[in-house]
């Protein structure tokens, strides 16, 4: 299985991916309100941000605790958030939190924090594990550290 992460000095990379880590920094610690606010203070446009916000993250010093927040989007049916459940604690990850919106148009979405650093694959393959249980619309790794 091809494998989609890597681990690259940051000495090496364009100066624009740090500051899009800036700029989610920045929104995540409520130091700016909006995307266009965030981008100015780091120095980078709204097009840079949206097209690496998601593809791009500070690796975690201490490597003996891992996180991960997960976006799902499930079918509303009797056991599909109980599947995912499982299959992550087969997986040897800790759910930290969950968190539900009430269903609509028979879909529910569900926000997870995991901790992984006990997981026994790789996060591609936690990943695509979920997307093929029965029930599961989407998977979206959000965060990771």
């Amino acid at each position: 299985m091809k494998k989609d992460f890597l681990i690259v000095s940051r000495k090496i990379l364009p100066d624009y991916l740090d500051k899009v880590i800036y700029a989610r920094n920045l929104l995540t610690n409520h130091e700016a309100s909006t995307i266009t606010e965030a981008v100015q203070k780091a120095g980078i446009s709204r097009n840079t941000y949206y097209k690496y916000k998601d593809y791009v993250y500070e690796s975690a010093d201490d490597t003996t605790e891992r996180k991960a927040v997960l976006s799902l989007i499930l079918k509303n049916e009797s056991g599909t958030l109980s599947s995912v459940l499982k299959t992550l604690s087969d997986l040897n990850t800790s759910i930290l939190t969950i968190s539900q919106a009430i269903p609509i148009a028979n879909k529910a979405n569900v926000l997870l924090s995991l901790d992984i650093s006990k997981m026994a694959c790789d996060i591609q393959e936690m990943t695509d594990t979920l997307k093929h249980l029965s029930g599961v619309r989407n998977v979206h790794l959000d965060a990771i550290e």
